[in-house]
């Protein structure tokens, strides 16, 4: 019997996000959300709905009444944005996790899911990294802020569950990717940043694109319309006042891991850029290596499906789509 139905009011807290968006898409194509049916989705912007105002987010849960919040809103960036604005990263993530978790319990909410991201791992960690390898050694020090606030919204569902009998589950999905992500050049992940660089480059006809680092770290990478697939079979699939897993989180990853200076290559002839790609290593490269370990997922019946070419393509697409529409931060 699945543990969430088809009339289920649902939170999406940051659905105008690239992860928001994905799992609000997964859903309607799962038939959720059908008002001839009872079901609601619930997506509000953050110009309609502060997350970090926690008498507005509760009077809002008074009157509406969700039975499922999915809490994919926070602060995201890449490295350098981290490096600049710690506090920002620490202080904005936990107000937001913090209130929306604290609200779930006060107006006991059906079910929670939180989601995290691969970087609450040590920076060192035994490879590839299994849920168990949590604070077994020190953070990457570039998002270590970041880290410590999705490190806290884990532990505090796990208490939530502990304490009150609650289910509440986290996902810790691996470096996302894919339609409606952040192709800012100052505050995106690699991925994004790498589709603007050659991108700009060929249109302007340039001869070389300067890259971060050496090029040799390895990352895996999950398309995110497969980390929304994983978000509704945990949803339907785990009650955690029944399972009592071990750990209150699994990682959400995929076979798909790549060098960065492979990854340049690949995404440059995807656009069709033939200059040449010089890597500054005066830059950070950050983890060495950053694998998940997704075994106790999978075992559980799920495992990722768009390959890295393919969600290339599409979020290539979707740049475009953008760039056209003048949606483009500089």
């Amino acid at each position: 019997m699945k543990q969430i139905q088809i009339h289920e009011k649902i939170l999406i807290a940051g659905a105008s996000g690239m992860v928001g968006s994905a799992i609000n898409r997964a859903l309607i194509k799962k038939g959720y959300g059908n008002k001839s049916k009872g079901g609601k989705i619930y997506n509000p912007s953050r110009k309609e709905l502060d997350f970090s105002n926690f008498e507005i987010l509760l009077d809002w849960f008074h009157k509406f009444q969700p039975t499922i919040v999915i809490i994919a809103a926070a602060k995201v960036g890449g490295i350098l944005a981290n490096k600049n604005n710690p506090y920002d990263f620490i202080f904005e993530n936990l107000k937001i996790q913090t209130n929306l978790i604290e609200i779930c319990r006060v107006c006991k909410i059906k079910k929670i899911l939180f989601l995290g991201s691969s970087c609450i791992y040590p920076k060192l960690s035994e490879q590839p990294i299994k849920e168990e390898y949590l604070l077994k050694s020190p953070l990457e020090e570039t998002n270590q802020f970041y880290a410590i606030a999705k490190i806290a919204g884990l532990k505090m569902c796990e208490a939530l569950n502990s304490q009150y009998d609650f289910d509440a589950f986290s996902l810790m999905p691996t470096n996302l990717y894919g339609p409606k992500d952040n192709y800012n050049l100052e505050n995106s992940h690699v991925l994004p940043a790498l589709i603007r660089k050659f991108d700009e480059a060929k249109r302007n006809n340039l001869n070389q694109v300067k890259c971060w680092g050496s090029g040799k770290p390895l990352r895996e990478f999950l398309y995110v319309d497969d980390l929304a697939d994983a978000c509704i079979f945990i949803l339907e699939n785990i009650n955690q006042k029944e399972k009592k897993l071990k750990n209150n989180w699994l990682n959400v990853g995929s076979e798909f891991e790549i060098s960065i200076k492979d990854l340049a290559i690949k995404i440059s002839k995807i656009i069709g850029f033939s200059g040449e790609i010089i890597w500054d290593q005066s830059k950070p490269d950050g983890t060495p290596r950053k694998k998940l370990d997704t075994s106790k997922l999978e075992n559980m019946g799920w495992k990722a499906k768009t390959n890295l070419n393919d969600g290339i393509v599409k979020t290539y697409k979707n740049y475009l789509d953008e760039l056209a529409q003048n949606k483009l931060k500089k």
